[in-house]
């Protein structure tokens, strides 16, 4: 069984070798196959590189997504997981910024820092992106190995279930970011998922809105206006009439992959409207062009987020009553698949699935 602390000793842990341990880990071998099993623990941290143990985990929309369609699988077996807390249990050499017990969340981007983009202060649409979880293991597992400059410290007072929501905060964020609404003019959301649940959090918390959510899960839909004071909509065009007033729909974000509601935003969307996209789509939706062209419709993809998982940490005091609201009773790495299967049903009433390895 793996040792969850390291031998107490003094100074730095330079590539420490811990022994020949197993651990736990959720692996994905394949489209539809996931399994918990048990895998070898590495027994020396390589340099620059810290060893967490993971002590919240989240489970993302793009983890189901990889699941069904293997879209971004470029390696199997892999551990999943890149919504993640812990503590550091050992650093390895040149690490100067942690040590053991700091606690500590993961920036889930795997750019190369090379190219035009990242040059450009744009590495969420690196040329060569990856992502903790599919490039490289990741967090449905007791421990998880990254380089330092990955990580960021867990705000003081913060629980590690609220600091593992950092990572789809950010994303939330950046989509606000892009849709970038004036004050008192109506949005409507179309899903209350993660990150369309989470977006409308912070749209409320920032005094946006009115707001509107669609959202085929009552539950979650309820809990999401609950807490953000969002007016439940079905997909009608007179609902949304009666919701927006004269001057329409104007701006939008589109949080489910689904081509139907795709096409009733932009059948919606009055002239110079702008939508927001950061859901994950299954296949490839086809667009009514002439709409975009002829009212001048703004469509803005959403991808990951720059600086914005940092600027949240910042938040997360303020805002942890309302997340731990949001978020499931934990389960184990035993219980990820039979959750893996609930969530692809659309029935979980939480916004946020968290492990506990």
């Amino acid at each position: 069984m793996l040792l969850h602390r390291v031998p107490q000793v003094s100074g730095t842990l330079h590539c420490m070798r811990l022994g020949n341990y197993t651990m736990r880990a959720v692996r994905l071998h394949g489209i539809g196959d996931l399994r918990c099993e048990r895998i070898a623990v590495p027994p020396a941290i390589g340099s620059g590189r810290v060893r967490i143990a993971v002590r919240a985990a989240g489970i993302c929309g793009s983890d189901l997504h990889n699941f069904r369609t293997g879209q971004w699988l470029s390696r199997a077996p892999t551990t999943p997981g890149h919504e993640f807390a812990g503590e550091v249990l050992a650093v390895g050499k040149g690490v100067k910024d942690f040590k053991p017990g700091d606690l500590v969340l993961g920036d889930s981007r795997v750019n190369c820092g090379e190219c035009a983009r990242c040059r450009e202060g744009r590495p969420n649409v690196c040329d060569h992106m990856g992502f903790v979880g599919e490039v490289c293991d990741g967090a449905f597992a007791e421990t998880i190995d990254l380089p330092a400059q990955r990580l960021l410290r867990v705000p003081q007072g913060v629980s590690l279930s609220v600091a593992a929501l950092a990572e789809p905060l950010g994303v939330a964020l950046r989509v606000i970011r892009r849709l970038d609404p004036p004050r008192a003019t109506p949005i409507l959301i179309t899903g209350a998922g993660p990150v369309g649940g989470l977006a409308a959090v912070l749209l409320a918390h920032f005094g946006f809105g009115p707001l509107a959510l669609i959202e085929r899960n009552r539950a979650r839909a309820e809990l999401v206006a609950a807490i953000t004071g969002a007016r439940l909509l079905p997909a009608d065009a007179a609902e949304l009439d009666s919701f927006c007033g004269p001057q329409g729909l104007r701006f939008a974000i589109e949080a489910t992959g689904s081509d139907a509601l795709l096409g009733f935003l932009l059948r919606s969307l009055a002239g110079a409207g702008r939508l927001a996209l950061v859901g994950m789509f299954t296949n490839r939706p086809t667009l009514d062009a002439n709409l975009i062209v002829e009212r001048e419709l703004d469509l803005r993809g959403c991808s990951v987020f720059c600086t914005e998982q940092s600027e949240v940490l910042g938040l997360l005091p303020a805002l942890a009553p309302t997340l731990e609201r949001v978020i499931s009773a934990p389960i184990d790495l035993e219980s990820v698949p039979a959750a893996y299967e609930r969530l692809l049903s659309g029935l979980a009433p939480f916004l946020k699935t968290i492990v506990r390895p």
